[in-house]
Order: C-alpha cells, then sequence, then structure tokens
C-alpha cells in the first residue's frame, strides 16, 4: 500500500510575522504551525490599574446597570411617597430632623442591597473571572468596593439633606407652617451613621456569602430577629444591650451618648458590620472563581 505524499506550501503574513506551513491535502488551507503576532510598538507598563479606575469601575457596577437603577428608583419612590404625606399631613406642621428621617429611612433600608450586589454579582453573573483577570490583587478590589460603596452612601445622604430642606421650605411656603430647622448634631451625626453602616454591613454580608439570595435574606432577618430575641427573652436583654444596633444606634437620634453608650454602640458595630467585612474581605481574596 502507498500512501500519497503530503505537500506544503509556505506564505508569510503580514507585519514580519514568521512564515507560515499551511498543507496542500487539508480539505482547508489550515496553517500547521501558529503564526507568532508582532510585537505591539510603545512603552510597556509598569504599574498596575490605578486605584482611582478600580473605584470608578465599582461605581458603575453598582448604579449603572439594570438592577442598581430599578434599586435607586424605588427608593426615590418611597421618599416622594413619605414627603407627600407628610406634606399633607397635620397641615405640614413637621421639623426639618422629621422630614430628613423620612428622607433617610428608605435609604439605609433598601441602599444595602446596592453594596450586597456589587460583591455577589462578580459569582452570580460570573463577571469575577474579568475582575479579577484584569486585577490579580483581589484585596485591592474589596477594598474599591468598599470605598466605592460608602461614597454611595455619603452622596445618599447629601440627597436626604437636600430633599428634607426643600420639602421643609415647601411646606413652610406653600403651608404656612412655622419653620423649625434646629437639630442637634450627634442627631445628624446618627442620621449620617445610619446610612453609611447600613449600605457597609450589606457590603460585608455580600462578601462573605458571594449569594445574592442569600445575603439579601440574612441581611434583614438576622439583625430582626436578634432584637425580637432580645426584648422577648430575658437572659438575652444584657446581651442585646451591648449587641442590638437598633439599641445602641438609638441614643445617637436622641441626641446623647454617655461613656457607656458608646462602647455598646461601638461593640454592636465591631460585630455587625466590622467582622462581616473582615472576614468577607479574607474570603474574598481566597475563594476559587469559577
Amino acid at each position: 500500500m502507498t500512501t500519497a505524499p503530503t505537500t506544503t506550501s509556505t506564505t508569510t503574513p503580514a507585519g514580519g510575522a514568521a512564515p507560515v506551513v499551511l498543507s496542500k491535502s487539508a480539505e482547508s488551507a489550515l496553517p500547521t504551525v501558529a503564526a507568532v503576532p508582532s510585537r505591539i510598538d510603545g512603552p510597556r507598563p509598569t504599574t498596575g490599574v490605578p486605584f482611582g479606575r478600580l473605584i470608578h469601575v465599582e461605581l458603575r457596577k453598582m448604579l449603572d446597570t439594570r438592577a442598581g437603577r430599578w434599586l435607586l428608583i424605588g427608593i426615590g419612590a418611597v421618599i416622594a411617597v413619605a414627603l407627600t404625606i407628610m406634606f399633607f399631613n397635620e397641615g405640614g406642621q413637621h421639623s426639618f430632623g422629621e422630614y430628613l428621617q423620612a428622607t433617610t429611612m428608605p435609604m439605609a433600608l433598601i441602599l444595602p442591597v446596592v453594596g450586597i450586589l456589587a460583591v455577589t454579582s462578580e459569582w452570580s453573573q460570573r463577571t469575577g473571572l474579568v475582575t479579577f483577570g484584569l486585577e490579580p490583587r483581589r484585596a485591592r478590589v474589596g477594598w474599591a468596593k468598599t470605598v466605592a460603596a460608602l461614597l454611595v452612601g455619603v452622596a445618599a445622604f447629601a440627597t436626604s439633606l437636600v430633599l428634607a430642606g426643600i420639602a421643609h421650605q415647601g411646606a413652610v411656603t406653600f403651608r404656612g407652617i412655622t419653620p423649625d430647622w434646629t437639630m442637634d448634631g450627634l442627631v445628624l451625626l446618627g442620621a449620617g451613621g445610619y446610612v453609611l453602616l447600613g449600605i457597609a454591613q450589606g457590603l460585608g454580608f455580600g462578601m462573605l456569602l458571594k449569594n445574592t439570595p442569600a445575603a439579601i435574606v440574612l441581611f434583614y432577618i438576622l439583625p430582626t430577629a436578634w432584637s425580637i430575641l432580645g426584648s422577648m427573652v430575658s437572659w438575652l436583654g444584657d446581651a442585646a444591650v451591648w449587641l442590638d444596633m437598633n439599641q445602641t444606634m438609638q441614643p445617637l437620634f436622641e441626641g446623647s451618648l454617655t461613656g457607656a453608650q458608646w462602647a455598646h454602640l461601638g461593640t454592636s458595630v465591631a460585630v455587625w458590620v466590622v467582622l462581616p467585612l473582615t472576614v468577607g474581605m479574607w474570603r474574598l481574596t481566597r475563594s476559587e472563581v469559577k
């Protein structure tokens, strides 16, 4: 039995690359030797992705998505309904602090979901393959997500201040109420802290669980269940004073904190915010991305 000889031809691609050997006996003229692409001209990068660019990308992930936009629309709708009710209820006679509470409460309750999605989408939408491929240093990505989430919280609180001021001034102008702009500094700190701690806590739960449904459910159920148990079970009452953020943050809204109350607040924040963020950051840097 004889075998037909295999004939080949050689072509030279443009750009000065190495010649490519083609097989004429193949069904199509496929190269039998891979061509090496020519070197791209220009200087080579000597540094990694700038941290500011990482923050910018994470901000876009949080806000410039369908889920992020609808969450913001939902928050805006809830705030609009709350301010409308207050504007017509009791002749609109409410202080600036009460209007501020109406604007910050929806943000503090719903905005943490944005922080959760910023982390869990890396696994549920498989964008982590791209994110950690372009920036292998995962800790920098985690810190960028944290800074971006806090920036969103600051912007949200600033927006709530503006909306509360517009609503109160509108009630003064159109409803003829007596203006009341007085507000204690601790109350303002408590309102801002309520928003920022909420989104940081959501980010921590997202890093810890890396699953959107589980993170959202546990974020809302665990603190609420702990508050209920602390108020119903007598022997948990002493622990709830230290670990229930609803109790420990209440003196902030009242405008006065003692040294013991500051200790209670710091302990609860360490358990519900700092601990999930720390463990979640550790898991973020070590979890397999598929």
